[in-house]
């Protein structure tokens, strides 16, 4: 049986832990897109050195567990003197394991735009920056906007690995509750009713923002 009197009792411990998900994904996101486009872009170069490092670096990082990467920021760093608090270690964490795949998502997108264009932007006497930033970049973006609003909303879900440094996230409050009130059906339910709710939020959101950008390109 569902009990709604522990379920509405639990909703401010469960709220808190929502804001503190959704600081994280944020967080994480800043962090994937805005790197990631970066080396998605650098991947692109004619240079082996840069690809390399590139590819080294999407390797490890899509290769091992997110949960391990978390782990390691958190306790390993520190034996470099490099000291983060967990909630900032868990969203450096899971906003640099994000920038590996964005920064795939977005070398496909470059990928996909006509080897015509870069010759037309030099014939018009375009730089490589200026032809990366006002032709490349924008299409890449919008060629590349389904799988980067598939990664957004995988970050919310993600961002409950943070709990296993104790960071106080939605799912952290949720296995307080559960282990206090032994009722785990009750707690995880409404639990996974709110990251539906914000998974369904961003995703309509992204949906819309899609459909500006393609009604305005």
């Amino acid at each position: 049986m569902i009990d709604f009197t522990l379920i509405w009792d639990s909703l401010p411990s469960l709220m808190h832990g929502t804001s503190i998900s959704v600081q994280i994904t944020l967080i994480a996101m800043v962090i994937g897109l805005s790197f990631g486009s970066i080396l998605g872009l650098a991947e692109t170069s004619k240079s082996r050195s840069v690809r390399f490092i590139i590819g080294t670096y999407v390797t490890l990082f899509r290769g091992t567990p997110m949960l391990i990467q978390i782990l390691f920021v958190y306790y390993v760093l520190p034996q470099f003197g490099v000291m983060i608090a967990p909630f900032w270690a868990a969203s450096l964490a899971i906003g640099l394991n994000s920038c590996a795949y964005i920064s795939q998502i977005i070398r496909s997108g470059v990928n996909a735009i006509p080897k015509g264009q870069l010759e037309a932007a030099h014939t018009l006497g375009f730089s490589s920056i200026q032809t990366m930033r006002y032709i490349i970049f924008p299409q890449a973006f919008r060629i590349s906007l389904p799988s980067l609003g598939n990664e957004m909303i995988t970050l919310v879900k993600d961002s409950s690995l943070a709990s296993i440094i104790g960071v106080m996230e939605l799912s952290k409050e949720a296995s307080i509750i559960r282990s206090r009130t032994y009722d785990a059906f009750s707690v995880l339910l409404a639990v996974s009713l709110i990251y539906l709710v914000m998974t369904g939020i961003l995703s309509f959101c992204i949906k819309k923002y899609e459909g500006k950008v393609r009604k305005h390109a």
